[in-house]
């Protein structure tokens, strides 16, 4: 009976070619000893005898190294071969040689450090990049606007309905987004998204010469495009991220979000100045198409379409996610019968309220209390973006440590949300107490920062309760989110006119407390929707 050994070895002679000089010198015998089914088999190769125990290192050799320096193939023959008239006492073989293939399927293909890099990682990456581009391409905006309505001589009410058209579309395509990904895939709507608030970005300069009508038009048309971006992310990764990996892996999405934004408002200054405002949308609309081609070819909605997954991690995606088939209906009245799912949409309602006045109103809070330049005001604003990346990420590894470790997902969800909602609360109360500028800075920092840990909270709850309608439950929390940030932002204006800074703080300090209750009565980190 005829086997073939794979010998690898640093020998020059392994490269000549593959006649040798004797080729009996190759050959093995099989012997059994008494009763027992331990077998040994002795090569001999070119004078040097190698005794190989294959009840012993049969699982050794496996494991072995391979190198690339040279090769050599040679017929294992069963003829008879005298282990004891052999020469002196025989080399163990795993000590003598570097790697031995015993059979087709441990013969496995020099790959990449790039190929052998997890392929949900990938995807991550790319979920990253896509949240990178949607918050460059939101707020360009807000520095274009400045020479756009010098140009253009638009009034500070035309202003703010420019800027508020892109929620006129994002707010359509939320739980639109979310049926259309749980559905047909997230794949798909993503690519959708970022590609058509891509043109919509390139085609800003366009519409804006042509008339203001088709301005609105074309900043609702970006909105429908980014609408979709969290509910199709959402999906996508709940088929592709076991539960152990959930919260660090949302925390680098959603940290995408905050780098763009600090991106956004770096470039889009410099850009101005060289080549002028239209220079913005062209450089930044462009980039969209790039990432397209690599989603394109890269990404796949579910473990099970990806024809080049490995198989050991398509075993740990499947063996630690739930059904990635699509799904064919939304069972809405089960959805919105479940007190979670509430917990979930008031929360996010709470959340959004504070985090959309600090990120929109900083600068005239900088501006007009803390007597900053609109400059200084500008660069300022970026300190709470950068916290927030870095917080996010270090309560995405400490929440996924705290579920490795065998904490309740439950529990784990509840810590981390009741940071995001008592942190900024706490830091909100300290302005009205400090005395310099510098401490305002670091408090408004520091709310910024806590209120990140909210990625390991109820931004991660979705995938947990519902991961087959992972899509639609972002949808339907974040259209209250959104809803949160329309009103909220209009609502400390008028208080603003009627009362102080004190008082816009006050109102999202008890919001805040109120999401924190009903959080911790009403929220679970279990499966409920199936």
């Amino acid at each position: 009976m005829n086997a073939r050994a794979l010998l690898f070895s640093s020998a020059p002679d392994f490269h000549s070619s593959p006649s040798y000089r004797n080729s009996a010198d190759i050959s093995a015998q099989r012997k059994i000893f008494g009763g027992h089914s331990r077998r040994q088999r002795c090569f001999q190769v070119e004078g040097t005898h190698f005794l190989w125990d294959s009840s012993i290192y049969s699982y050794e050799l496996r494991g072995l190294i391979r190198r690339k320096i040279g090769r050599v193939w040679a017929d294992v023959k069963s003829d008879p071969y005298d282990i004891a008239d052999s020469a002196p006492e025989p080399v163990k073989f795993h000590d003598a040689l570097s790697d031995v293939v015993l059979d087709k399927y441990d013969l496995e293909s020099e790959v990449s450090w790039l190929e052998q890099f997890p392929k949900r990682w990938v995807i991550v990456i790319l979920c990253f990049s896509a949240f990178l581009l949607c918050n460059m391409d939101r707020v360009n905006m807000s520095i274009a606007i400045l020479p756009m309505s010098a140009e253009f001589n638009w009034s500070p009410t035309t202003v703010g309905l420019i800027q508020s058209s892109f929620f006129w579309g994002y707010l359509l395509t939320q739980i639109a987004g979310g049926i259309w990904a749980d559905t047909v895939g997230g794949k798909k709507v993503l690519g959708f998204g970022v590609i058509w608030w891509s043109i919509a970005t390139a085609l800003t300069p366009i519409a804006a010469h042509i008339g203001l009508p088709f301005l609105l038009i074309v900043r609702a048309f970006m909105g429908i495009g980014e609408g979709v971006a969290m509910p199709a992310m959402n999906n996508i990764l709940s088929k592709w991220i076991p539960v152990a990996e959930r919260s660090r892996s949302l925390a680098l999405v959603y940290s995408g979000m905050y780098l763009g934004s600090v991106t956004g408002l770096a470039f889009s200054p410099l850009l101005i100045h060289q080549f002028g405002w239209p220079s913005v949308f062209y450089s930044f609309g462009s980039l969209g198409t790039v990432w397209f081609a690599v989603w394109l070819n890269k990404a796949y909605s579910s473990p099970l379409e990806d024809p080049d997954l490995q198989p050991e991690e398509r075993k740990l995606i499947i063996g630690n996610s739930v059904s990635v088939e699509p799904v064919k209906t939304i069972p809405w009245r089960l959805i919105l019968s479940k007190a979670p799912v509430w917990a979930l949409i008031v929360s996010h309602f709470c959340h959004n309220w504070g985090t959309f006045i600090l990120l929109t109103w900083m600068p005239t809070y900088y501006n007009q209390v803390l007597k900053f330049n609109l400059t200084e005001s500008g660069l300022i604003c970026v300190l709470p973006w950068l916290t927030m990346a870095l917080s996010a990420n270090f309560g995405g590894w400490v929440a996924d440590s705290l579920v490795s470790r065998g904490v309740s997902v439950t529990i784990v969800r509840k810590i981390m949300q009741s940071v995001g909602f008592l942190g900024p609360a706490f830091f909100l109360t300290q302005l009205s107490h400090v005395n310099s500028p510098a401490m305002a800075v670091l408090c408004m920092a520091c709310s910024q920062g806590t209120d990140a840990f909210s990625q390991s909270g109820l931004y991660s709850n979705h995938q947990d309760i519902g991961p087959r309608y992972a899509g639609v439950l972002l949808g339907l929390s974040n259209t209250a989110g959104v809803l949160a940030g329309v009103f909220g932002t209009a609502a400390t204006g008028y208080i603003l006119q009627h009362g102080s800074w004190d008082d816009v703080f006050k109102v999202s300090v008890g919001l805040y407390l109120a999401g924190t209750v009903v959080w911790n009565l009403f929220s679970t980190g279990e499966k409920i929707l199936d």
